[in-house]
C-alpha cells in the first residue's frame, strides 16, 4: 500500500487530542461557527435547539479499513509531514481546562454532575455524545470537542479558526452554554493551573479507561504524575507550518519561549488551602512526571532534527495502550518500535495502524509537541479574560516571519544548559529569574513587543488581544502573585476566596 492511500484510511483523533487532525485541514470555519461575531445567546438562538445526537463509538476507533501491509518508519514521517499546509490555510487551535466544583461546598464535583452538566449542554447547545461503554464521556460538535481529564477538569478542545476574533467567539460561547447550564445546577468553573484547596484523595476519577492505565503507570516514573493527572489544567495553542523547515523554525522559537510564557501566564500558587512555593506549580509537576515523555527535547536543536529525528523519538517513548474492540489494552513501558515488529505481548503478532500511531502521539508530554501541528503546553490555566491572550502571543509571534525571526536570532546562542534552567526556575521565581545580564521580566518586554508588531502585520485588528499580558508585563507581577497578595491582604489567607474571584 503507497503511503499516500496509507494516509488516507480513515481515523478519528483520539480524546484529550486537541483539534481533530482529520478536521484541521480544511480550509474555511467550521459549522458550529456560522454565527461568530454574534453574542453567545444570539448565536445560541440562532441555531436553535435539537436534541444532541450521540457518537456511535468513543474515540479513539480502530482504523475503518485494515491495513494490508506493516507500517514503515517512512510512513509515520509522511504522517507528520502531511500536516504541512500553505500559509493561507493556517489556523488557530486553543485548548483550555478548568475545574469544576459545587458553588456552596466548593468541592471537586463528580462524574454524575458532569454526566449532567454534558447531557444539558447536548440537550440544549446541539452537541452530540461521545461514548465510553453506558458513559458519556465528552461532547463534539463540528469541529469542536469537550473532553474530561482524568479529575474531571473539564476541556474545550475548539475549531481550527483563522483569526483570534473567532477563537475569542469560540472561548466566549463555550464559557457561556457551560455557565448556563452549571448554574442551574449549583456547579461554578475555576480558572486557576493547580486545585488550590483539595488534596488528591479528595479529586474524583472519571471512568474513562486510558486514565485508569495513567493512573497506575504514573507512580512509577516519577513522582508527580497523579497531581498532574487530577490537579492541574493548562491552556494551550495548536498551530500550523508550511514545510518542515518553518516546523523547525517554529519548534525551536515555541520551545526557547515556553519558559517566558510559563512566567506571564504563571497562575498556580496554592495547593490544599496556602501557598504552595511557586508561582506556577503546574509547570513545576511536569518536571517530574514522567522524562521519559516530557520536557524542553534538546534534541530539537540538533543540525539533524526534522520530522524524522522525531519519528525515532517518539517510536521509543514507552507505551500506554492499545485501543482494540472499544477497549483500552494496558501496554506500559513497551515502545511503539516494539509495536512495529509485532512485539507486544498484550497483542502477540499485532501490527500497528496508523490510528495507532495517532493515539500514541497524543500520549507525549513535551513543553512543545509536535503531531500534524504543533502545541504550545506551557501556560497554566486562568481567567476568562486570558483565555484569547496566549493565542495571541503565540500567533504574533510564530505566524509572523519577522518575528519569527527575530525570536530565533534572540535564542540562537541559549545554550541547552541555559533553556533548562529557565524551564526549572521560572515556576518558582517567575519575572524576577536571572538571565545572562537580566532577568525574564527582560525578556518578556521583548517578546511581547514582537508579538504585538507581529499581530499588526497581519491586518485582523488583533493586538488588543494582548492587553491582558501587556498589564503582567509591564507591572512585572505575575497572576500568581497578585493572588499571592490577595491571600495575604484582602482574603486574610483564605484560599476559598480564590473560588469567587477566578469563577467563570
Amino acid at each position: 500500500m503507497a503511503v499516500a492511500s496509507r494516509l488516507a484510511v480513515a481515523r478519528v483523533s483520539p480524546d484529550g487530542a486537541g483539534p481533530a487532525a482529520a478536521g484541521r485541514r480544511r480550509r474555511g470555519r467550521s459549522a458550529g461557527f456560522a454565527s461568530v461575531g454574534l453574542p453567545p445567546a444570539a448565536a445560541a438562538a440562532r441555531k436553535g435547539r435539537r436534541r444532541g445526537g450521540a457518537v456511535a463509538a468513543s474515540p479513539p476507533t480502530e482504523e475503518a479499513v485494515q491495513m494490508t501491509e506493516p507500517l514503515t518508519k517512512d510512513d509515520l514521517v509522511a504522517y507528520l509531514a502531511s500536516g504541512c499546509k500553505p500559509k493561507e490555510n493556517w489556523r488557530i487551535g486553543t485548548e483550555h481546562e478548568k475545574f469544576g466544583f459545587e458553588v456552596d461546598t466548593l468541592r471537586p464535583i463528580k462524574y454524575d454532575q458532569i454526566r449532567d452538566i454534558l447531557n444539558g449542554l447536548a440537550e440544549r447547545f446541539d452537541w452530540d455524545k461521545i461514548m465510553e461503554e453506558d458513559n458519556v464521556i465528552g461532547l463534539k460538535q463540528g469541529k469542536q470537542s469537550i473532553s474530561l481529564e482524568p479529575g474531571g477538569q473539564f476541556e474545550l478542545s475548539g475549531a481550527p479558526l483563522e483569526t483570534l476574533h473567532q477563537t475569542c467567539a469560540e472561548v466566549n460561547s463555550h464559557l457561556y452554554q457551560v455557565k448556563a447550564v452549571g448554574e442551574e445546577m449549583g456547579i461554578g468553573f475555576l480558572g486557576l493551573g493547580f486545585q488550590p484547596k483539595w488534596a488528591l484523595s479528595d479529586i474524583p476519577i472519571m471512568p474513562k479507561g486510558r486514565y485508569e492505565i495513567m493512573r497506575n503507570y504514573m507512580p512509577k516514573v516519577g513522582t508527580l504524575g497523579l497531581d498532574m493527572m487530577f490537579r492541574t489544567c493548562t491552556v494551550q495553542v495548536n498551530l500550523d507550518f508550511s514545510s518542515e523547515k518553518d516546523m523547525i523554525r517554529k519548534f525551536r522559537a515555541g520551545l526557547a519561549l515556553q519558559p517566558i510564557a510559563t512566567a506571564i501566564f504563571a497562575n498556580s500558587p496554592f495547593k490544599e488551602g496556602k501557598p504552595n512555593g511557586f508561582l506556577s506549580l503546574r509547570s513545576h509537576i511536569w518536571t517530574d512526571t514522567d522524562n521519559n515523555r516530557a520536557g524542553m527535547l534538546p534534541f530539537v536543536f540538533d543540525d539533524s532534527f526534522g520530522f524524522e529525528h522525531y519519528v525515532d523519538y517518539a517510536l521509543d517513548v514507552p507505551m500506554y495502550f492499545v485501543y482494540r474492540n472499544k477497549k483500552y489494552i494496558d501496554c506500559t513501558g513497551m515502545s511503539f518500535r516494539d509495536f512495529m515488529q509485532g512485539k507486544l505481548p498484550q497483542v502477540p503478532g499485532e501490527l500497528p495502524t496508523l490510528n495507532d500511531w495517532e493515539n500514541h502521539l497524543t500520549t507525549i508530554f513535551p513543553e512543545v509537541r509536535l503531531k500534524r501541528y504543533l502545541e504550545m503546553r506551557g501556560a497554566d490555566g486562568g481567567p476568562w479574560r486570558r483565555l484569547c491572550a496566549l493565542p495571541a502571543f503565540w500567533v504574533g509571534l510564530l505566524y509572523d516571519e519577522e518575528s519569527l525571526q527575530s525570536i530565533l536570532d534572540m535564542t540562537s546562542d541559549w545554550t541547552k544548559e541555559e533553556r533548562e534552567m529557565l524551564r526549572r526556575k521560572v515556576p518558582v521565581t517567575g519575572f524576577k529569574t536571572p538571565f545572562r545580564d537580566g532577568y525574564v521580566r527582560h525578556l518578556a518586554e521583548e517578546v511581547l513587543t514582537l508579538a504585538k508588531n507581529g499581530l499588526e502585520r497581519r491586518g485582523y485588528k488583533e493586538v488588543g488581544f494582548l492587553r491582558e499580558v501587556e498589564q503582567v508585563v509591564s507591572t512585572g507581577v505575575t497572576p500568581a502573585e497578585r493572588l499571592l497578595n490577595l491571600y495575604e491582604t484582602k482574603w486574610q489567607r483564605n484560599v476559598d476566596r480564590v473560588f469567587e474571584h477566578l469563577l467563570y
